[in-house]
């Protein structure tokens, strides 16, 4: 039966070939989606580690969580140190990361902070050590693989988050530790410690200690303690003078549905062609039916159930979703792994790691699913064939 399907399959090889396509496309399009929304969702979740609240200058919250959790957007300014230690009195907060932003190296990012940072990541040293002293770095992966910087050499940032701004030469930083590799984003930072940013920047830092009030860090990472907090701490934040929270779980919520509409479009793009596609296979095996009645006939004479003779037909569906579920998977898969490598060309989101997600199981079944209510019609009437009729019929 599958050799005789498979035959007749092929038969008109354009017009399968066609239907082959049809399908795959739309099976690639909804496997992109659904492929590329479940890595882009965990690739941020990933990225948020343990984060619930980011605390900066006032403006745009969600300027202030690109810029603090994702590493993607300038921050809105700067804040006083004071205001670190301020966060960290609060019964309410269980943890405060000090953020220290402005240059980068390379097209990444030079963040000033403490070990805390790692932690929040459960990040690991691949090679060397943490900073000891002012002026020490340690790389992500990503950025030693691609600037081949090893332990102990030398380099300078440079202002600004993008590549060309002004370097400053005068204040060099020593390698002293690369991370392992974590897939998180720390892979495309240079850490140091917050003394370094203030020495590179010495207009803002402060030599001695009755001038701790003029130092400032970026942004702070606050951990609640309890869930009380989201109700309380934001509030407070905002009602401080030039401070503003943002929540990262609400702002990359308010990002995924920006984004949704998006991928609500190509999947559309993705149903319309599957409704095209089946549409063609349905009128090309009703053509097919009418075409090989006397072979279907002669079937019947040789004693096959007319239950055999239609599923002879609903196979030959099946096969061709089949073969296009394989391709439209492949095709999918591979649109993602060329977003992904895009995405790390222009040092952006990095997608989480994934195997088949079970939303993708259900690619096979949606192909399986219109190749047998393409194939009904056709089917019965091959069901229903008078092979009486058909035999006495003049040829």
């Amino acid at each position: 039966m599958i050799r005789l399907a498979w035959r007749y399959l092929w038969s008109s090889p354009l017009t399968t070939a066609l239907n082959l396509l049809l399908l795959t496309l739309g099976l690639a399009a909804v496997t992109f989606v659904l492929r590329a929304s479940a890595q882009v969702e965990a690739g941020l979740k990933r990225d948020l580690a343990s984060i619930d609240l980011v605390v900066g200058a006032k403006g745009s919250p969600m300027q202030i969580m690109l810029a603090g959790v994702f590493h993607f957007d300038a921050p809105t300014g700067n804040i006083p140190l004071a205001t670190l230690e301020l966060l960290k009195q609060q019964p309410l907060v269980a943890q405060a990361v000090p953020l220290s932003l402005g240059d980068s190296f390379r097209g990444y990012r030079i963040a000033g902070t403490t070990p805390d940072y790692l932690d929040l990541y459960g990040a690991k040293l691949g090679q060397g050590a943490l900073w000891a002293k002012p002026m020490q770095a340690v790389l992500g992966a990503e950025v030693a693989r691609t600037s081949g910087l090893k332990l102990g050499d030398r380099f300078a940032g440079s202002h600004g988050l993008a590549e060309g701004g002004g370097a400053h030469g005068d204040h060099q930083f020593e390698v002293v530790g690369v991370l392992a590799e974590s897939g998180s984003v720390l892979d495309r930072l240079v850490l140091t410690d917050l003394a370094s940013v203030w020495e590179v920047h010495e207009d803002h830092a402060a030599s001695t200690p009755e001038d701790d009030g003029k130092k400032e860090i970026t942004l702070a990472l606050v951990r609640y303690r309890s869930p009380l907090a989201a109700v309380v701490l934001p509030r407070w934040v905002n009602a401080q003078n030039g401070l503003q929270s943002a929540a990262p779980a609400l702002e990359t919520a308010r990002l995924m549905r920006l984004v949704g509409a998006g991928t609500e479009v190509l999947r559309g793009f993705g149903i319309v062609l599957l409704a095209a596609a089946g549409l063609s296979v349905w009128v090309a095996l009703l053509h097919a039916v009418r075409a090989r009645q006397g072979d279907l006939a002669m079937l019947r004479m040789l004693g096959a159930p007319a239950s055999r003779v239609a599923a002879l037909i609903a196979l030959e569906a099946l096969l061709l979703a089949g073969l296009a579920a394989v391709l439209g998977l492949a095709a999918g898969h591979g649109l993602v792994a060329l977003l992904e490598r895009l995405l790390a060309e222009r040092q952006s989101l990095r997608l989480g790691q994934l195997g088949m997600s079970e939303a993708e199981w259900l690619v096979p079944l949606l192909a399986g699913a219109l190749a047998l209510l393409a194939a009904a019609w056709p089917a019965w009437r091959a069901y229903r064939l008078d092979v009486t009729t058909l035999l006495q019929a003049p040829r």
